[in-house]
């Protein structure tokens, strides 16, 4: 058994104490000692001096469903950023389970999420999933969740109509049988269509399919402008009821007229519970706009029973008139983005015609004037038509001080949520710097938070809310996942404007005791393991 010696670091290990100098002795995958001085004769040793050492980042909520069977370079821009682990799945969104009748309906829905998928990589069943993850060379440890919206189009497609008692059960089973196959809970993603129509009740009755197997659910709350405090209440109502861990994914207050007021509203809520006793955490990202896709501008009124009848309607003018029409009125429990942060803070991140390419980067209002457009929704309208739906998009929605907010509570855990739709080129920055902006902007920067605070919420803080009993710490026994870098050499380089190279500064990541990525170089891309929950 080989033996790994890294000295003289300053450990953060992740549970948010201080940190301390001291050498870390590693045999194996595993972490056997921890102590100054420690000698080990043919050791290779790493030097860590001025150095921070800490365990490997863990991100709960990125997209990259299918990166591992399509991306030759997957792992590259993750392991920059210290990413050791990442769970999939997330917003109710994924390729799994996906049946033939509505397969191609499913795949372009979530092209702008995931990326392209191709015909021939069908998951019908979350056990087709898990084989297939098994047999591939994973660059980083991966973890999924059940996918309720993608539950839902398997059994009824895209339309609005509830549930049948016998189709209610299948979702259920559907939920069961991820569990068995090691899934680490359920999410849901209610701001999507089809599960946007999906009640209360509804919403219960699918997650408590989780209750008893030591799953959580991670949910995309319904809106999270307007009606954000009544969205959150929902949520924390649903996982009650369902008698299931909540985690609230990317906690935040969209709209400018909510910005410093809605988001403490929400807090108080979700501090109610925890009062009460109620298991419930929430996560957030280190940046001021969000990502999504474009079909989300659309009110539920607009929305049809399958894309190809959305489509045949927008690219009419009666569809247009009606579009417009519709993003005038008040829809209940829907965040218009239009009116809450107007077009000129919409970008266009991602097309696949090459005809649209000149667009990404540029927002709906400048792109509507520049092509004389009478009104953006009309672009929007041709747009959606020309690409089929596959169109990504970034809101800059969010008040920084409102971020802050969230980032500085006990409760809260830093993730990425990466779209990986498009080429990559004017993705949301947090695709490929959500690590170092936190650390560079939140601890270096402007102090928001310390910097054990801040590894304990890429660390201890998302091992512990999924369940990782060896992971996040730096301790003897854990895995040897482990990062050494100097935290100001630490940088993120991609911004909204479309810039979008790597992170810098990671100079050594170790997974399960082997060196993977070396002075911005990634050495192994197969080092990574399949996490299932209930698994060893």
């Amino acid at each position: 058994m080989s033996f790994i010696l890294i000295k003289n670091g300053l450990i953060y290990d992740g549970s948010g104490e201080l940190p301390y100098q001291s050498d870390i002795l590693i045999e194996g995958e595993k972490i056997i000692e921890i102590a100054p001085d420690i000698e080990k004769e043919g050791a290779q040793v790493i030097d860590a001096s001025g150095k921070a050492v800490t365990p490997g980042f863990i991100d709960i909520h990125r997209h990259c469903d299918i990166a591992p069977f399509t991306n030759p370079h997957f792992g590259e821009i993750e392991l920059a950023q210290g990413i050791t682990t990442t769970f999939v799945g997330n917003c109710g969104l994924a390729p799994v389970p996906s049946v033939p009748s509505w397969r191609k309906e499913l795949y372009d829905y979530l092209e702008p999420v995931t990326g392209r998928l191709p015909d021939d990589l069908a998951f019908e069943t979350y056990e087709d999933y898990r084989k297939a993850l098994e047999a591939a060379d994973l660059p980083l440890n991966m973890g999924f969740f059940a996918a309720s919206d993608s539950i839902k189009v398997a059994l009824k497609g895209f339309g609005s109509k509830e549930y049948t008692e016998e189709e209610l059960k299948k979702a259920q089973d559907y939920v069961k049988d991820a569990l068995a196959q090691g899934a680490f809970g359920v999410t849901l993603g209610i701001m999507y269509q089809p599960e946007c129509y999906s009640n209360r009740e509804e919403l219960t009755a699918v997650v408590k399919a989780v209750a008893g197997n030591g799953g959580i659910l991670c949910t995309h709350i319904r809106g999270e402008g307007d009606s954000l405090v009544e969205s959150v209440e929902e949520v924390i109502d649903v996982a009650a009821k369902a008698g299931v861990p909540l985690n609230i994914s990317h906690l935040k207050s969209t709209g400018i007229k909510n910005w410093n007021r809605k988001i403490f509203e929400a807090i108080q809520r979700i501090e109610q519970a925890r009062e009460s006793g109620q298991d419930v955490t929430a996560d957030f990202y280190p940046y001021d706009g969000g990502s999504t896709t474009l079909q989300s501008l659309l009110p539920p009124t607009i929305m049809e029973e399958s894309f190809e009848t959305l489509v045949k309607g927008l690219s009419s003018q009666e569809g247009k008139q009606r579009l417009r029409s519709e993003l005038n009125k008040v829809h209940q429990g829907w965040d218009n983005m239009s009116e809450s942060i107007g077009w000129d803070r919409i970008i266009i991140s991602s097309v696949t015609l090459e005809k649209n390419a000149f667009m990404q980067g540029q927002t709906i209002g400048a792109l509507s004037e520049k092509l004389e457009y009478e009104e953006p929704s009309d672009l929007v309208a041709d747009l959606l038509v020309e690409e089929n739906g596959k169109v990504g998009i970034i809101v800059l929605s969010m008040s920084r001080q409102d971020v802050d907010a969230v980032s500085r509570l006990p409760f809260t855990l830093l993730i990425s949520d990466s779209l990986y739709g498009g080429d990559g080129k004017n993705a949301h920055p947090r695709l490929l710097g959500t690590t170092a902006r936190f650390i560079n902007d939140f601890v270096i920067k402007r102090k928001v938070l310390s910097m054990e605070q801040a590894i304990s919420k890429m660390t201890y803080q998302p091992a512990k809310r999924m369940g990782l009993e060896d992971r996040g710490l730096l301790r003897p026994g854990y895995q040897a996942d482990v990062l050494v870098f100097q935290p100001e050499s630490f940088l993120d380089h991609a911004d909204y404007t479309g810039k979008h190279d790597p992170c810098t500064g990671m100079d050594l990541v170790l997974m399960g005791g082997k060196r993977v990525f070396t002075n911005g170089n990634l050495v192994d891309r197969a080092s990574g393991k399949l996490l299932r929950k209930g698994f060893k």
